[in-house]
């Protein structure tokens, strides 16, 4: 199996910008597609964006053109690149990949202040 752990999250003004890392346990170069999520307080989570191996990506409404996510093979790492972030970007965010069952990170923290 592998573990994942994001890191990266913090506190950032609006209009500001985080990157964040998903760091996996092992190579990921066998992993089909990767998913970040975020949750609000009160809200069910909801999917962010998904990248796939052969490097498709797709965003939800919300972030598209302000998120970038990508992948460095050689870290067993991807990216969630978070620019022009606004109030309503607050949650936690989490990595996800499905290897037989859902494996998912501790998730990291981002606020954004108005």
């Amino acid at each position: 199996q592998v573990q994942l752990v994001e890191s990266g999250g913090g506190l950032v003004q609006a209009g500001g910008s985080l990157r964040l890392s998903c760091a996996a346990s092992r190579s990921i170069f066998s992993i089909n597609t990767m998913a970040w999520y975020r949750q609000a307080p009160g809200k069910q989570r909801e999917l962010v964006a998904t990248f796939t191996s052969g490097g498709i990506t797709n965003y939800a409404d919300s972030v598209k053109g302000r998120f970038t996510v990508s992948r460095d093979n050689a870290k067993n790492t991807w990216y969630l690149q978070m620019n022009s972030l606004k109030t309503e970007d607050t949650a936690v965010y989490y990595c996800n990949v499905y290897i037989s069952s859902n494996i998912w990170g501790q998730g990291t923290q981002v606020t954004v202040s108005s």
